[in-house]
């Protein structure tokens, strides 16, 4: 069947159309039910289905002919290190870690939060956790101590596995002190903790409290994979949301095992044997999907790899793990690609690797900007391909499904709905737009497997921020149009959720935290267009009255303040002061006018504005500052 017919038996006939994409899998027991909706009206897959991620992805290939098949190659430039780990090799490794976890206690459906730098064990601990029927809540390591505590206290885990440090470039990032940090802030601080000793530093073990990784796998029994409904828990990811607490995104085993399955061989055109390299982290839904689950579930050869893609050593880096690896299919975001562009504009250093192994190339995680686009395929002989996905759905929703037809490429647009997934354009009273009109993109219920059932201990809030506003709708939050031949243009978020470099990051929490300076009366944190990161948050304060501060040193202050409370992942570096804020009658802050002003000269005064002249003191902030359309 071609693209077209697959497309529409998944939405015309999904119970068919799943079941047959479950039974390429592994189950213990098949589905009783493939898709049901529970006592809260919850759709749920696969229902009755007993099985387990980490048989799945090792125990399975083990067993039938690829015990002796590199399963992980790490690559870690910074450490100057290379490992490469077959099938039973990862098999044996990961049992002795699940029989670790089982040694402190860690049983079915106990939490367990895992702090770590892109090393093997990150991967290991992940799937001992998912061997165990434990679930994993994996916090990104760029995240501050504060993060760390708010993640840490929804998740309520039962362990913490972290490792002695990280390496950035050159420079050593101790992680147990960070920790250490999280665990006084946190209310909710679990007893048990597992660190990986490295070589680049070695931490100081709490006794009774932390356990070394080595010494504990060594002396323990290798623990067999434990049976799990479909429905249950794999894991626990949080994202972004519009106020500053994070979404807890639940992700279900036997949905998500069946759909990154059936994404290998769709979109990705990934076979057992072949290598895969996504270069992200581990921290985000991407390094999730495609660097630990995926390609071992589908038989492949997966890439962990510890450094950048500059200055480790060189922008040459991709190149190199490329031709060294024998890398077939390379996904990252497109942020990464226009540092390599900065440092080598003209690609020379890809000339010293041979890189004719590689047939296609994925970016998604931000959009796919046109220049960095056309250099792509100026450099590549390959197909350069945008998809689109989020957190919550765990694996893409438009993209080209290359395993089944190659469709010609449309710059800015992702290209078309994934099958499974019916992707509709909505106005804001919920009345479907004709082709080539922007709104709101939205996904008609139910969504297919692998995507969130519900948030984490949150089912109201599930059902407020994905359900209420369309009912019938998962409401995707980007706004967006599909044109005359079902291409799908994604035109960014409809909420103060922001894109830094391919990380979610929410506008609501970093106001929280500059609100808490004593000198700020009030604060918007905006979204501007940045030629490197995509996206870069620019914040504007209010002071209280009668404080006089130094700008300069205030805005230094507050740009420490975020690191501290968020990280330097948050990337804030300009704050004006204003006299006053653009608000609605009814008090909202004007924050899409605001980046309208950042864009374009002439801006329309929204009709509810209460004081129009306080758009002319953000624009005046803006063009002494040099921010937006005023930069340079």
């Amino acid at each position: 069947m071609g693209y077209r017919e697959i497309h529409r038996e998944s939405i015309e006939a999904p119970e068919r159309f799943w079941r047959r994409e479950a039974e390429k899998l592994d189950w213990f027991e098949p589905p009783q039910e493939i898709l049901s909706q529970d006592e809260k009206g919850f759709y749920r897959w696969f229902k009755g289905g007993k099985l387990n991620i980490s048989h799945l992805a090792l125990d399975y290939h083990c067993d039938n002919g690829r015990a002796d098949q590199t399963a992980v190659i790490y690559d870690s430039p910074v450490t100057d290190t290379q490992q490469k780990f077959t099938y039973s090799e990862l098999r044996d490794r990961v049992a002795r870690a699940a029989g670790a976890l089982r040694e402190l206690g860690v049983e079915k459906g106990d939490r367990v939060v895992i702090y770590m730098p892109m090393i093997p064990e990150a991967l290991e601990a992940m799937l001992a956790c998912a061997r165990l029927g434990a679930i994993h809540s994996v916090v990104f390591g760029g995240f501050s101590p504060n993060e760390l505590a708010i993640r840490i206290d929804d998740a309520k885990p039962k362990a913490i596995i972290t490792a002695s440090c990280g390496v950035e470039f050159t420079r050593v990032i101790p992680y147990l002190p960070l920790v250490d940090e999280a665990l006084k802030r946190s209310q909710h601080p679990p007893e048990k903790t597992l660190v990986v000793q490295r070589e680049q530093e070695k931490a100081e073990l709490k006794p009774g409290r932390d356990h070394d990784w080595d010494e504990l796998c060594s002396r323990v029994s290798p623990a067999d994979p434990v049976p799990v409904d479909a429905t249950d828990p794999l894991y626990v990811l949080y994202t972004s949301g519009t106020t500053g607490k994070p979404k807890g995104v639940v992700r279900d085993t036997g949905g998500y095992a069946t759909a990154l399955n059936f994404s290998m061989e769709t979109i990705y055109d990934l076979h057992p044997g072949e290598v895969f390299w996504t270069a992200s982290d581990v921290g985000w839904v991407v390094g999730h999907s495609y660097i630990v689950y995926a390609p071992l579930i589908r038989g492949c050869t997966t890439i962990v790899y510890e450094g950048k893609p500059v200055r480790t050593p060189d922008a040459g880096a991709f190149w190199r793990v490329i031709s060294e690896h024998q890398v077939k299919t390379f996904f990252t975001a497109p942020t990464a690609f226009r540092a390599v562009k900065k440092e080598d504009p003209e690609a020379k250093l890809m000339a010293n690797y041979d890189i004719s192994c590689l047939k296609k190339l994925f970016v998604a995680g931000e959009r796919l900007d046109p220049p960095t686009y056309e250099w792509l395929t100026q450099i590549l002989d390959v197909p350069v391909i945008d998809h689109w996905w989020q957190t919550e759905t765990g694996w893409p929703i438009v993209a080209n499904p290359t395993g089944v037809e190659l469709f010609p490429v449309k710059s800015g647009s992702a290209s078309l709905p994934v099958p499974g997934y019916n992707v509709m354009v909505l106005d804001d009273s919920g009345q479907p737009l004709p082709a080539g009109e922007q709104g709101n993109l939205v996904v008609k219920l139910p969504l297919p497997p692998g995507c969130l059932p519900t948030l984490w201990g949150d089912d109201e809030r599930f059902r407020r921020s994905y359900l209420e506003r369309f009912p019938g709708y998962y409401d995707t939050s980007d706004g967006g149009y599909i044109d005359d031949e079902g291409y799908v243009f994604i035109m960014g978020r409809v909420d103060d959720v922001i894109n830094v470099a391919g990380h979610r990051l929410s506008t609501g929490e970093m106001e929280e935290v500059i609100g808490s300076h004593s000198a700020i009366a009030e604060c918007a944190v905006v979204g501007i267009h940045d030629e490197m990161k995509g996206e870069l948050p620019v914040g504007f304060v209010v002071l209280k009255d009668g404080v006089e501060v130094d700008e300069a040193e205030l805005e230094k202050d507050l740009v420490q303040l975020i690191r501290n409370e968020i990280g330097a992942i948050a990337c804030l570096k300009q704050v004006a002061v204003v006299q006053k804020l653009p608000k609605t009658r009814s008090g909202k802050i004007l924050r899409k006018t605001i980046r309208q002003l950042a864009k374009e000269d002439d801006v329309p005064v929204p009709s509810t504005i209460d004081d129009p002249t306080s758009l002319e003191e953000i624009g005046r902030a803006m063009e002494v500052r040099g921010i937006g359309r005023h930069t340079g």
